[in-house]
C-alpha cells in the first residue's frame, strides 16, 4: 500500500481582483464563483459556499456535478485550488480541464484525478486532444495526500506549449510540434470546466475495483479560480507577449526543467511515448521528435 511522502504546504498568492479593461485579456483572480462560473449539472449537488469563494461538487449514486465557467479563452493561464474526495474514493473521476467541443474536430486539455482504495494514491491523468484526437496519457501519483488540504492545478496553454503544474511544479510539457506534422490546440477557444462523476468501469485499476456506494455522497471542494486569460472570437486571440501577457511567450527555465525532469522520474506512471505495445505500428510522431 503506497504512502504519501511529506511536503510542506505552499504559500498562498496574494490574490486580487483586477480587470484591464479595452482589451480581450481578462484576469479573473480569485473572483467570486459567482462572478467567473455558471453551475450547469447536478440537480444540487454542487454548491458555492463562504459567499462565493468555495465551490463543492457531490457525487451520489443518482448523479454526479459540474460547473463551467462564463468565459471561454484562446490561450492563458489558469489555476485552480481543489481538495479531493477522503477515503476510499475508489470508481470516482474529479476534473479541471480546458475543453472545446464541435463535431469531430474538438481540442481538449484534461487534468482528471482518478480515485483509489483508502491509503492508495490518487492518480493524475493527463491528456491533450487536438483535432479530435487524443490517445497522449501521461499518468503520475503525487508526493503529498492531495485529500488533507487544498493544492494548487495549473494549466499553461499559449501558442508555444501547455505545461500542466501542480503546487507550481511542472508536472507535463506539451510543445507545439507543428513544424512536423503534430497538430496543436490554438484555433477553438475553450472553457474551463470541473465536475466529479462516477467512471467505475475504467478509473481503478482498469475497472476491476468498483464504487462503494455506502461512502457517499463523495464530495470535492474547489477555491480560487484564476484565469489570465484571453478571450477568444472566431479562432483568433488578440492577446500578444508584451509586458502584460508573459505567460503569452513562458518557457521552461532551467529551475523548470529540473522540477519537470524529478517528477516525471519519480512519480510518473504511465507515458504513452513508451508503450511500444499499444502502438505497434510505431510511437505518435511527437514521441521520436527530440523536442517532446
Amino acid at each position: 500500500m503506497a504512502a504519501y511522502p511529506s511536503e510542506p504546504n505552499p504559500l498562498l498568492l496574494l490574490l486580487v481582483i483586477s480587470l484591464l479593461v479595452g482589451s480581450d485579456l481578462v484576469l479573473v483572480d480569485a473572483g467570486t464563483f459567482y462572478q467567473d462560473v455558471d453551475i450547469i449539472w447536478g440537480d444540487g449537488r454542487a454548491k458555492i459556499l463562504n459567499n462565493g469563494n468555495l465551490l463543492t461538487l457531490s457525487l451520489d449514486r443518482a448523479s454526479g456535478s459540474g460547473f463551467q465557467s462564463k468565459n471561454e479563452y484562446l490561450f492563458g493561464k489558469f489555476d485552480i485550488q481543489l481538495k479531493l474526495v477522503p477515503g476510499n474514493s475508489a470508481g470516482t473521476v474529479t476534473t479541471f480541464y480546458q475543453l472545446h467541443s464541435q463535431g469531430s474536430a474538438w481540442d481538449e486539455i484534461d487534468f482528471e484525478f482518478l480515485g483509489n482504495l483508502s491509503g492508495d494514491p490518487y492518480l493524475v491523468h493527463t491528456n491533450v486532444y487536438t483535432q479530435g484526437k487524443g490517445d497522449r496519457e501521461q499518468q503520475f501519483y503525487l508526493w503529498f495526500d492531495p485529500t488533507a488540504d487544498f493544492h494548487t492545478y495549473s494549466v499553461l496553454w499559449n501558442p508555444r506549449h501547455i505545461v500542466f503544474y501542480v503546487d507550481g511544479r511542472p508536472i507535463r510539457e506539451f510543445k507545439n510540434m507543428e513544424s512536423i506534422g503534430v497538430p496543436y490546440p490554438k484555433r477553438q477557444s475553450m472553457r474551463m470546466y470541473a465536475s466529479i462523476w462516477n467512471a467505475d468501469d475504467w478509473a481503478t485499476r482498469g475497472g476491476l475495483v468498483k464504487t462503494d456506494w455506502t461512502q457517499a455522497p463523495f464530495t470535492v471542494s474547489y477555491r480560487n479560480f484564476n484565469a489570465h486569460a484571453c478571450i477568444g472570437s472566431n479562432g483568433v486571440s488578440s492577446c500578444n507577449n508584451s509586458s502584460n501577457n508573459r505567460w503569452y511567450s513562458q518557457e521552461l527555465d532551467s529551475t523548470s526543467q529540473k522540477q519537470l525532469k524529478w517528477v516525471q522520474e519519480n512519480y510518473m506512471v504511465y507515458n504513452y511515448c513508451a508503450d511500444t505495445k499499444r502502438f505497434p505500428q510505431g510511437l505518435p510522431l511527437e514521441c521520436n521528435s527530440t523536442k517532446k
